[in-house]
Order: C-alpha cells, then structure tokens, then sequence
C-alpha cells in the first residue's frame, strides 16, 4: 500500500505550510508523501521561515512556493490548512483539517522570536499527525 499523501496548505506557501511540510518530513521520513501549496502562491519563501527551521535541522531553501489546484487535493489523504486565512474546499471527499496556529505578532512579538514560537507550534502539531499516520 502507497504511504499517505498530506498536503499543507497556507495563503502564499511561504512561510507556514512550507514549515508544516519540512516539520513533517523531518518527523515521518519516508512514511509519508509531503507537499505543500497556497491559496495565492507569493514569490519565494519567508526568509525567517527558513532561519527558524535550520535551527532544528530542516532544510527548506530548495523549496518555492506553489499554487494550490484541484488536482493536488484530489491527489492527498489529508489537507492540513494553517490558519483560517487560507480557504481550501474539499476534493472527492479528500478531508480537510484546519489548524489554528499560534500568531505572536498578536501578542507584539515579531523577527526571529516570532517565527520560532510559530515553529514549535507547528511542531508539536505535525508530531501528532506523524503519530496518526504511524500507527
């Protein structure tokens, strides 16, 4: 039987769902198939996204942001959504989870320290979803 197939989705694929994705192919390896899209697919990625995931030895400076089609939800298990901003509806019945991520900025942290504190919610979220998917 194929492995999982789950897709990240984020409004630009810059940032949280290129985290989410790097995050899960750390966790998962080769157990799960990993992609990632967005809503409206930016230019590159968030260069404190990338910071912030070397820290913890993921490497996602290769990657580049991609616009999220019909066909890459029809193709995934599951569609994880980060955040109630981008809105994903489902495809031949692929189910759709939305998390609620952590936003420090609401909180008046920004930089680095921001993009660490989105990290490691990210982190323990995808930890339990590799934990499902390994079960």
């Amino acid at each position: 039987m194929p492995e999982p197939r789950i897709l990240f989705v984020c409004v630009k694929n810059g940032g949280k769902s290129q985290m989410a994705a790097g995050l899960m192919r750390q966790a998962a390896g080769d157990a799960v198939t990993v992609d990632s899209a967005g809503t409206r697919a930016g230019d590159g990625l968030n260069a404190l996204s990338v910071e912030s995931l070397a820290e913890v030895g993921v490497d996602i400076s290769a990657e580049r942001p991609k616009q999220l089609t019909d066909d890459l939800v029809r193709a995934a298990d599951l569609v994880v959504v980060l955040g109630r901003e981008a809105q994903v509806e489902p495809v031949d019945g692929t189910p759709v989870e939305v998390w609620e991520t952590d936003e420090p900025s609401r909180r008046g942290i920004e930089g680095v320290e921001r993009m660490r504190l989105v990290r490691d919610d990210i982190a323990v979220r995808v930890r339990g979803l590799a934990e499902r998917f390994s079960s």
